[in-house]
């Protein structure tokens, strides 16, 4: 089924009320920075988490949209604990420190496929303080730059480098004219490293006594046992871009913990749900059934009912973007079966449908398609529904607590 709205009706619902989330609810100096988001774009009211967590190891808190896209790519495993509250940034986005990077929600990318949530560039500020005689705070820098100034140039995509990083499973990135190939690009291409972690800015060079590789948000590490991930840049960084990181009070807030988002348990355990790495869903239409991952790790499975021709699911790769408790789905379709309006169909001549209170919907494209529970059919392993993805009742309350913004889900045949 498909819902009554459009997503873009959505869009223009959410500017015409204003339904952003205030950052007014943290529990300490609230009223002293409160001023600084009079300018700033929050995060519209898109079904993130509706309460606060407390982190004792580093002292802040997290909520809404940044907490559920910590929880969505990996959450300390990846990013790191938080370091610091909300706050705006010197170029003007809504943004909270983490020790391993610095998020920033992005309005222009709500509606859009890519996620809303990026990394503040430190990536480009550490290597500018490498490189350039004086640093972005004034000081002077590396005593005049970094004399290995091939680790910091782009190369020829018909070059050797760029040839054999091809071979080996890698790509040369056409913006920056670098390469990223081996662990580093597995662990850039599972974690979404074009829209986090954005372009890279070096080759591989050894620093820190270990093989590093220099993005836009980031910069990644390999050690002596070839594991990857990501240096502690927020945590160094935090003092040069002037990020408050003064602890505050918790009392009052749940100590963070997974648990505390689940109404109900796994009803299909495959694996273990602590696994380290990112959620991630597949669904294989071919095969009629959705896998929910942590990493590399298989934590559930179900049969669901994807599209009947001619309303097929709609293949690629998204994200949970929208997520409702109960809704209504409408609409009418022709002749054929298609569907050839949303909502009221006001002017359309067709065969209307309109299914009440739709639990545990998650839409992820902008077909208006979603992830959903169904209680009108048990038919699970069989195509039934309009475009969206229908899940058993069960199956629809995990993933619906499980799966937050930001959660990516790659349908294919």
């Amino acid at each position: 089924m498909k819902r009554l709205l459009s997503l873009a009706a959505v869009a223009l619902t959410l500017a015409i009320v204003g339904g952003a989330v205030s950052p007014a609810v943290q529990p300490a100096a609230a009223s002293n920075t409160i001023d600084q988001f009079a300018n700033v774009e929050l995060p519209p009211d898109l079904g993130q988490a509706s309460f606060q967590v407390y982190v004792p190891e580093t002292g802040h808190t997290l909520r809404g949209y940044f907490l559920d896209y910590w929880r969505a790519n990996g959450g300390k495993a990846i990013y790191g604990n938080p370091i610091s509250e909300p706050f705006a940034s010197s170029d003007g986005l809504y943004s909270q420190a983490f020790e391993n990077g610095v998020f920033q929600f992005r309005l222009e990318l709500v509606w859009t496929d890519a996620p809303s949530v990026t990394l503040m560039s430190l990536g480009d500020r550490k290597l500018d303080d490498r490189l350039d005689t004086f640093r972005n705070d004034g000081r002077r820098g590396g005593g005049g730059g970094d004399r290995r100034t091939s680790s910091w140039k782009g190369v020829s995509p018909d070059g050797a480098t760029a040839t054999a990083a091809i071979a080996n499973g890698g790509v040369w990135n056409e913006i920056t004219g670098n390469t990223i190939s081996g662990e580093f690009y597995s662990w850039y291409a599972q974690n979404e490293g074009p829209y986090y972690l954005g372009n890279p800015i070096s080759q591989p060079v050894r620093d820190r006594g270990l093989l590093v590789q220099y993005f836009d948000g980031g910069i990644l590490m390999q050690d002596s046992t070839g594991a990857v991930k990501l240096a502690p840049l927020g945590r160094e960084m935090a003092g040069q871009v002037g990020i408050d990181t003064s602890s505050v009070d918790g009392s009052g807030l749940p100590t963070y913990d997974e648990s505390l988002f689940y109404e109900i348990i796994n009803p299909n355990p495959m694996g273990d749900m602590s696994a380290t790495g990112k959620k991630w869903i597949e669904i294989n239409i071919s095969e009629q059934r959705l896998y929910a991952y942590q990493g590399n790790t298989l934590v559930s499975t179900t049969l669901v009912s994807t599209g009947i021709e001619p309303n097929h699911t709609e293949q690629g790769v998204f994200h949970v973007r929208y997520k409702l408790e109960k809704t209504d789905m409408a609409g009418i379709t022709d002749s054929s079966g298609q569907v050839i309006a949303l909502g009221e169909g006001e002017g359309q001549v067709g065969t209307p449908y309109d299914v009440k209170d739709v639990p545990h919907v998650m839409y992820f494209n902008y077909d208006a398609e979603a992830l959903h529970g169904a209680y009108w059919h048990n038919n699970f392993g069989t195509p039934m529904s309009h475009g969206c993805v229908n899940l058993p009742l069960d199956m629809a309350t995990f993933l619906f607590d499980w799966a937050p913004l930001g959660t990516m889900v790659w349908v294919h045949a």
